[in-house]
């Protein structure tokens, strides 16, 4: 590895991070890292260092991203027509077939140089799903002015824009946050999960394992909400959550459940394994990202994911 490629390599947490937030999908902030990392490769003898090298690459990052996001083969919706969703279930309002977790053990990496940086407010869904509905180069001035907290002056460097380009923008994009934000997410708390979310996890699993429908649906709060991406519909309220839970606790239909208690995106979550017909072992099926309100359920989001060594997760659970 040469020198260059070192200096670059320090910054590819923070890089997949401030991709992630631009993006929303992990896959997709891998490799435009990737595609920084060439960019820069490719442009390494116009480097003047008129900016720093941390500076240099945030710039090719965002632009990486903002190409990305502007590609129209990026945004394919499922294209369903109503009478073939499941039932109780409605069309979606944000429609994100790309939102992906992030694995909280690449959020621990002390070492990293924006460690202090990955606050759950700024890595949480609410937020991810929240500013994909600003314009691309709005989404990048409010993640370096609110998120990263580089002034309008770096920002303005960095993108390309005039001091007043970059506060313009910012006025016009953290009303639309708010505005997209959960009710009760607009005042943000930079803390991690907490021990009474982690205690509501183990009783939803305990409620799980005996098949209790009443004591699982009691966790959750009236107007519960779940979402599973990349599927263009959603489903709201703790009787149609009930509906679709029942079916799941039922053996027959899939097989049986095991959960161990996690967190992706600094948030409570299980991470699912389902032991089919026939089978010996339980075998990743998915993520269930929780928002917890108030010591009860406000949204579940379940990612259908088998990439259970990246989040540090056992590839199999034993069945006995």
């Amino acid at each position: 590895m040469t020198d260059f490629e070192a200096e670059l390599e320090r910054y590819r947490h923070e890089l997949r991070v401030h991709c992630y937030r631009l993006l929303g999908s992990y896959d997709e902030a891998e490799d435009m890292v990737q595609e920084t990392f060439l960019r820069a490769w490719r442009k390494r003898d116009t480097f003047e260092g008129r900016s720093s090298v941390r500076t240099w690459l945030y710039r090719i990052a965002t632009n990486a991203c903002i190409d990305e996001v502007r590609r129209p083969q990026r945004v394919l919706p499922y294209q369903l027509e109503p009478a073939s969703f499941p039932a109780a279930a409605l069309p979606a309002r944000d429609d994100l077939p790309w939102l992906q977790p992030f694995p909280d053990v690449l959020l621990d990496r002390a070492e990293e140089p924006d460690a202090q940086l990955v606050r759950r407010e700024t890595i949480e869904l609410a937020f991810l799903v929240a500013i994909q509905h600003l314009p691309p180069r709005q989404r990048a001035v409010l993640i370096f002015r609110d998120v990263l907290g580089w002034s309008a002056k770096e920002t303005a460097a960095v993108m390309d824009l005039t001091i007043a380009a970059v506060n313009s923008a910012l006025q016009r994009a953290r009303p639309v946050l708010r505005d997209q934000l959960p009710p009760h997410r607009v005042e943000w708390t930079a803390t991690p999960s907490t021990t009474e979310e982690q205690a509501l996890l183990r009783k939803y699993v305990d409620a799980w394992d005996s098949g209790d429908l009443d004591a699982l649906t009691a966790l959750m709060h009236e107007d519960v909400r779940i979402t599973m991406p990349p599927y263009p519909f959603w489903f709201e309220g703790r009787e149609v959550a009930r509906q679709t839970i029942t079916v799941n606790l039922d053996p027959a239909y899939r097989g049986h459940w095991r959960y161990l208690i996690t967190s992706v995106n600094r948030q409570p979550t299980l991470a699912a394994y389902l032991r089919g017909p026939g089978d010996t072992v339980f075998r990743p099926f998915g993520l269930d990202v929780f928002r917890i309100e108030g010591g009860l359920i406000a949204e579940l989001t379940a990612f259908e994911r088998t990439d259970f060594d990246l989040h540090d997760l056992p590839p199999y659970l034993a069945s006995a």
